[in-house]
């Protein structure tokens, strides 16, 4: 029980508060780098390492979020 609510329900209930206290444009981009931080840490605490191509697709999800978010004009 204790691992299942660290892993899914205690993750997810924070991004519902993080959705309400920024601006839905920062939140997806927060959401956009959540793969390249487990990336990351399964690096760094598991030794699992991702090929250039697995790390440039995170890089290419990561910039077109920006892009995106950047791009955004208020009417």
């Amino acid at each position: 029980f204790l691992v299942g609510f660290a892993a899914s329900a205690l993750p997810y209930g924070l991004e519902i508060v993080s959705l309400r206290l920024v601006p839905p444009q920062v939140f997806g981009v927060l959401m956009s780098i959540e793969p390249a931080v487990a990336a990351l840490f399964g690096f760094l605490l598991l030794g699992e390492a991702l090929s250039f191509s697995q790390w440039a697709a995170i890089g290419m999800v990561i910039a077109a979020s920006l892009l995106v978010t950047l791009g955004q004009r208020k009417w």
